[in-house]
């Protein structure tokens, strides 16, 4: 039987949700202005349809304007970047977020320098990236994943983080490294664990708080958990699910769920824990990108804080 408090991301990024649809009605009323998100789909990926077709129902409930640039997969590198700069002009755009991966003739790393940092939702750009490392977060945007992942465990451990020894399991450039510079920011001692970490199992076990995006299901055990720590599973992996049926599959994240839950003082499931909180974060970019590009940020700043 689990112990561990369940952490509902699907109940926090609703929450958020709601804060930034209010936020932009205010922004709307005050300012004419409408925070504007387009969304760049290369090719028929089933998954990046989801996910796409996701964030635009979520741009329409905060009220944005939404729009989406659906290529076809032979589209050349040459179109795209000139989409992009279009939509890098286009002053009713201040989101642009191009779905990744890209088919392979196109260069995923010029694409996404191409993008105006102002306007780089998704926080890949080297400037956002730059100013995340130097802890100036309040003239970044920063990545949706990480951002949410910090929002969940300020939840779970009553909005402070300070003093606490966080381990990161994954040392990839869209979650582990930004995840723990978020977490050196909240005063946090910061761990960075990965495949050649010695003794794993033991830098594990000595963590308040565990952030794992190691994208391998379930290798994170329940010995491996200090008794009461607070676990972030940022892993989405899908793997066979015989007791289902044959050839049925079913969704698991990074973190062995049901031993771990029995260790641990708080949890997010996997789906329903990081995966709401990444697309609500999304969102709170994208109007904060708004704010921004129109000189607002002052008087319809964001906070972020009292989203939990």
């Amino acid at each position: 039987m689990s112990d561990a408090k369940i952490i509902d991301g699907k109940n926090i990024a609703a929450r958020l949700v709601d804060k930034i649809s209010d936020a932009t009605t205010r922004l709307k009323a005050d300012t004419q202005v409408t925070p504007g998100l387009s969304v760049v789909l290369v090719g028929e990926d089933p998954a990046s349809q989801v996910y796409v077709r996701n964030k635009g129902k979520m741009a329409d409930k905060c009220g944005f304007k939404s729009e989406q640039h659906t290529l076809d997969k032979d589209t050349s590198e040459t179109d795209l970047l000139s989409l992009i700069e279009d939509l890098n002009a286009d002053p009713t755009v201040h989101g642009i977020l191009v779905q990744l991966p890209l088919p392979d003739h196109i260069d995923e790393t010029k694409v996404l320098r191409l993008i105006d940092p102002a306007k780089d939702v998704d926080g890949f750009h080297p400037v956002n990236v730059g100013l995340l490392h130097s802890g100036q977060t309040d003239q970044a945007l920063v990545p949706c994943t990480p951002a949410g992942s910090i929002l969940l465990a300020r939840e779970a451990l009553g909005g402070s983080l300070s003093g606490l020894h966080a381990v990161v399991v994954g040392r990839s450039n869209i979650v582990g490294k930004p995840a723990a510079q978020l977490l050196l920011q909240e005063n946090c001692t910061v761990t960075i664990a990965h495949s050649r970490t010695k003794n794993i199992e033991d830098v594990v076990h000595g963590a308040d708080i565990v952030i794992a995006a190691v994208g391998r299901p379930e290798m994170i055990r329940g010995d491996w958990i200090k008794p009461g720590a607070v676990v972030i599973d940022v892993g989405i992996n899908r793997v066979d699910a015989p007791d289902k049926g044959p050839g049925k599959t079913k969704l698991v994240g990074d973190v062995a769920y049901p031993e771990v839950a029995n260790v641990a003082g708080a949890i997010t499931p996997v789906p329903g824990g990081v995966g709401p909180m990444t697309i609500a974060m999304l969102m709170a970019n994208t109007y904060t990108a708004a704010c921004r590009l129109n000189n607002a940020e002052a008087s319809h700043a964001l906070d972020l804080n009292g989203a939990i």
